[in-house]
């Protein structure tokens, strides 16, 4: 262990030395509790004291015959002779909730096979990045009253049937490091190196992600580095006092009623880097998206209070080390500030992310799809708002799980009207969504049109899809999927100017958009009306657009909508195409 790598936050492997420790007859237990004025080994029914080691500052003991799969704590007592039972901080297993003793597992005895899809692996940049976010422990649940939690290695085969066949090349996993609490949806941790123990083991999880990979798809890992869960079993004054924590709470205590890290401390700084690595190389997670930026940019997240300079000083050196160390991952930020270069390289002054989500073109695009038709004119410009500043950032486009929460409404709910109305709207913001420079993330029940609000303890309303509407809604958003993930123009020049241009946007009162994607292998032109009337004639002038291909038309009858796919869509002049759209429609039409 180098302890001066530990205290100045330059360590991203303090999981290799710090936890539990399996030898080849027993156990290494180790634990950091500078503060502590001892520290006992809970195990097997023993209490067994701990031996201070290196600078005095660390505790570790050697048991013989412990074994994986045996629970163990820690009894801490401070300097005033209290005492607390903590699980371990760098420990890679814990009990089920609401028990919550550390499990002693091995981290080292599982052989991935995955070794063309990690050599190959990228940013993802200039390729297609179609991400399903879900919900591991609602995505599915097994049959009968207990509605049990599947495990790791079990939802393999059906996620990766599910994810190939609807057109997603990523998965993202909300939080899976162990809490407590169900309702926090994995964002308040109290094992930040432990898979949480409701899907199963260390061995599980990896194969569940080995198997993902074999099959092409790639595995983001939400990553809560921002705060951690109360529980006093946890982080929380762990050697008797605040070593994870603020001291105070005016800075200490998060909107969310959780500790707040005080990553100004190295040997914070250390825990969560080192967390983020063990994540990355030991489970070969491609990539990380990175919770509540704004709370490190910011104190408190608010502008006013002023750059969290510390804060933002670790992020840097985080993202720029783990780029290095796990070549070809994604670093992605959950961030809704203006703060500038957020996905700049490091070395360039930056953050470091390769990925900011775009909250703000989120935030427009349904606040307009609510709207009433009429209300589109005066407010047409809250679709073209976001290519102001598009260019500042890498950005990706969210649709996430906290659009579908807490009276907010699903996506298919926010879109104005009554229900028969939603569907169309709804196609058509998907093209709008896909044809939109930046990588694309949804958020699971969405490509079903689900309606009820999503909740942790129920699986998703898979039995909609019996209603007509819904199924093919989801057989919209297969069929869109894939033409992302297969035509370069949509992705390929996400990041270069030449890759987007509006060719029409002075259409208010007809609500009409005309756009083009291009890349130097083709080009696609999507043509949108977001109006509640029949726009005729409509014709739109491009260079070189002479013929062409529909890929899609979200009117089609196929899709519940009311135009045979035999009938003529467009028409094609020297330079232009003219075309007439249905209420709530949209186009993509490749040019040949």
């Amino acid at each position: 262990m180098n302890t001066y790598d530990f205290y100045t936050g330059k360590s991203f492997q303090a999981y290799e030395w710090l936890g539990a420790h399996i030898k080849e007859n027993g156990v290494m237990f180790r634990t950091y509790a500078p503060n502590a004025k001892r520290v006992v080994l809970l195990w097997n029914n023993q209490s067994i004291e701990m031996n201070r080691v290196l600078d005095g500052n660390f505790y570790e003991i050697y048991v013989e015959n412990a074994k994986s799969g045996e629970c163990y704590e820690y009894r801490i007592y401070g300097q005033n002779g209290s005492c607390i039972d903590h699980c371990d901080p760098y420990g890679f297993g814990m009990q089920m909730r609401p028990e919550h003793k550390s499990v002693i597992r091995n981290l080292y005895d599982y052989k991935f096979h995955d070794e063309i899809w990690m050599n190959n692996r990228s940013d993802c940049k200039d390729k297609p990045l179609n991400i399903y976010e879900l919900h591991l422990g609602s995505w599915r649940k097994k049959e009968g009253e207990s509605a049990e939690f599947y495990r790791y290695d079990e939802l393999a085969e059906p996620l990766i049937r599910y994810v190939k066949e609807t057109g997603y090349n990523y998965v993202e996993f909300m939080p899976l490091s162990e809490h407590p609490c169900d309702e926090s949806w994995g964002y308040q941790n109290t094992g930040f190196f432990a898979p949480t123990s409701r899907y199963g083991t260390v061995n599980e999880l990896k194969i569940l992600i080995d198997r993902l990979h074999q099959n092409d798809i790639g595995v983001i890992l939400d990553f809560v580095p921002v705060h951690f869960a109360v529980d006093n079993y946890g982080l929380a004054q762990y050697d008797g006092s605040a070593l994870y924590e603020y001291p105070h709470t005016d800075v200490g205590i998060s909107e969310w009623g959780s500790y707040n890290f005080i990553h100004s401390r190295g040997e914070v700084r250390s825990f969560l880097q080192s967390s983020a690595n063990y994540w990355l190389k030991e489970f070969h997670f491609d990539g990380l998206r990175m919770d509540a930026i704004s709370r490190i940019i910011y104190w408190h997240g608010d502008e006013k209070r002023g750059v969290n300079g510390n804060a933002v000083d670790f992020i840097k050196v985080m993202n720029r080390e783990l780029k290095i160390k796990n070549p070809g991952c994604i670093l992605s930020a959950e961030d809704s500030t203006n703060y500038p270069d957020v996905t700049k390289d490091v070395n360039a002054g930056g953050l470091g992310f390769d990925y900011k989500w775009d909250m703000g073109w989120m935030h427009d695009t349904l606040e307009y799809f609510q709207m009433d038709p009429y209300l589109r004119v005066s407010n047409y410009h809250k679709l073209t708002f976001s290519m102001m500043y598009f260019r500042n950032e890498s950005y990706l486009l969210p649709l996430s799980h906290d659009e579908v929460v807490h009276g907010k409404a699903t996506i298919m709910q926010k879109m104005n009207g009554q229900y028969e109305d939603k569907f169309p709207q709804a196609r058509a913001l998907y093209v709008y969504m896909m044809v939109h420079p930046g990588k694309k993330l949804n958020f699971m029940g969405n490509e079903i049109g689900q309606l009820r609000e999503w909740d942790e303890k129920r699986q998703q309303d898979w039995e909609i899809r019996k209603y007509p509407l819904h199924d093919s809604f989801y057989h919209y958003m297969k069929a869109l999927n894939h033409i992302y993930l297969d035509y370069p123009a949509l992705f390929k020049w996400d990041y270069i100017n030449e890759g987007f241009k509006w060719l029409d946007c002075s259409q208010e009162e007809r609500r009409i958009y005309s756009i083009l994607r291009q890349c130097q292998e083709q080009k696609i032109i999507a043509i949108f009306n977001f109006s509640d009337l029949v726009q005729e004639n409509y014709e739109v002038q491009v260079e070189g657009c002479n013929a062409g291909e529909v890929l899609i038309y979200s009117d089609w009858e196929c899709f519940s909508g009311r135009t045979s796919m035999n009938s003529t869509i467009v028409s094609f002049g020297r330079n232009s195409m003219k075309c007439s759209l249905n209420p709530f429609s949209a186009l993509l039409v490749l040019i040949n």
